[in-house]
């Protein structure tokens, strides 16, 4: 079963769930799977096209799946899989 890493920031659409188990095929179905069990996540993490959103980075063990096969990157069981939205931050 591959595992899903849910950032801090989006915990609070996850009941604070901070991982999320899949036994998807693709990172496209992990998200389909993760949205469809947390609906209120699914606007942070998607545009409305259905395609992950361009500042949100996923990555498979340390590969950026935009490097591999972008959102039909094929899962394995033991794949790490971590979300990392891109954080702003201001000036002083």
């Amino acid at each position: 079963m591959a595992q899903l890493i849910i950032p801090t920031p989006l915990r609070k659409y996850t009941e604070n769930a901070a991982t999320f188990n899949t036994d998807s095929i693709t990172i496209e179905q992990a998200i389909e799977e993760l949205t469809t069990e947390y609906p209120d996540v699914k606007q942070h993490l998607l545009d409305g096209s259905g395609k992950i959103r361009s500042f949100i980075k996923v990555f498979v063990g340390e590969e950026d799946i935009r490097s591999l096969a972008g959102e039909q990157t094929e899962l394995k069981d033991s794949d790490v899989v971590s979300i990392v939205p891109a954080i702003a931050g201001g000036s002083m």
